[in-house]
């Protein structure tokens, strides 16, 4: 009878114990779920928002890089045309300029044609120009037609030569390429953040009787939402700091493959999008966490068997 008893003992401490094993490998695996489901969607947030600013910044490269041709008249005399490039130089529109030379056009004519032009004509009818590149903000077919009214009112000014179809349409098609990645960056944010906040309810939802067993017994509800908080305030720091190392190595991917396109090395840049999924990450498991508990702390007794 007495070896019954232990017998029985034991299977009922190997049970507990067994139980209890079970239990904390669920909540591991639980924790584990939302780190990684939550890290997955910071380095998501991380990386369109990365792609989307340099996306920006490449489209202001190439905005730069257009070459506005203006061509000066035969007559213009040396120091006219260094005080209107001066001019140019100072104002707002224009990023930099370089003054080429009737003799330097030509040689420069020749060497793309590959024979020299001159021979046959006596002479050469290219003119001196100034080759003015300008800022991004002032590349709207607008301002520019804003501007070259403006210069064509100077004396020594023939004609300001540009590709007004490519311009239009560069603009035109980065604008485009802009409202998707934003369009696409803001609806993939929603999804994101929905899924992590319907993860975090669910473990949440696991827990509903212990939170009622809590209120029961008479604890405050910032008693039953403490510990809830401080372990989600923990998800999110691991999540955030995951979701970083992630980021860490996609930049350096993208630096090896797109060094000379991208603007990977700004420091500020790369800084800036770290803080924002760190913050990121700490905020949004705070916050679903916080009203997922209220909801079962205020929820009523026989409610909790209907969910």
């Amino acid at each position: 009878m007495v070896w019954v008893k232990i017998n029985t003992l034991f299977i009922l401490a190997i049970m507990n114990k067994k139980s209890n094993s079970l239990l904390k490998l669920k909540l591991i695996s639980s924790s584990a779920s939302i780190v990684i489901s939550l890290s997955l969607v910071l380095y998501v947030i991380g990386l369109l928002a990365y792609i989307l600013i340099n996306t920006n910044s490449f489209s202001k490269k190439i905005k730069e890089n257009i070459t506005f041709s203006i061509l000066l008249k035969d007559s213009a005399k040396e120091i006219d045309i260094v005080k209107f490039q001066k001019y140019i130089d100072a104002e707002d529109f224009a990023k930099n300029s370089i003054y080429i030379n009737k003799d330097e056009a030509t040689k420069n004519l020749i060497s793309e044609l590959g024979e020299d032009f001159t021979d046959f004509l006596g002479y050469s009818p290219l003119l001196a120009s100034i080759d003015l590149k300008l800022k991004a903000e002032h590349t709207s077919l607008e301002k520019i037609k804003q501007l070259e009214s403006e210069l064509m009112q100077f004396d020594i000014v023939q004609e300001i030569y540009y590709h007004k179809n490519l311009i239009q349409n560069i603009n035109a098609n980065i604008n485009k390429i802009l409202m998707f990645l934003s369009s696409f960056c803001l609806l993939l944010s929603i999804i994101s953040i929905a899924l992590i906040n319907n993860s975090i309810r669910l473990s949440i939802y696991s827990k509903r009787f212990v939170i009622q067993t809590m209120s029961l017994v008479g604890a405050e509800n910032w008693q039953i939402q403490k510990p809830f908080l401080i372990k989600s305030l923990t998800q999110g720091m691991y999540s955030s700091i995951f979701a970083i190392f992630l980021m860490i190595g996609s930049i350096q991917l993208i630096q090896k493959e797109t060094a000379s396109i991208l603007n990977v090395n700004d420091f500020k840049l790369i800084s800036f999008i770290f803080i924002f999924i760190f913050v990121s990450g700490l905020f949004l498991s705070w916050l679903s966490t916080f009203f997922a508990v209220r909801k079962y702390v205020r929820i009523d007794e026989h409610k909790l068997y209907e969910q």
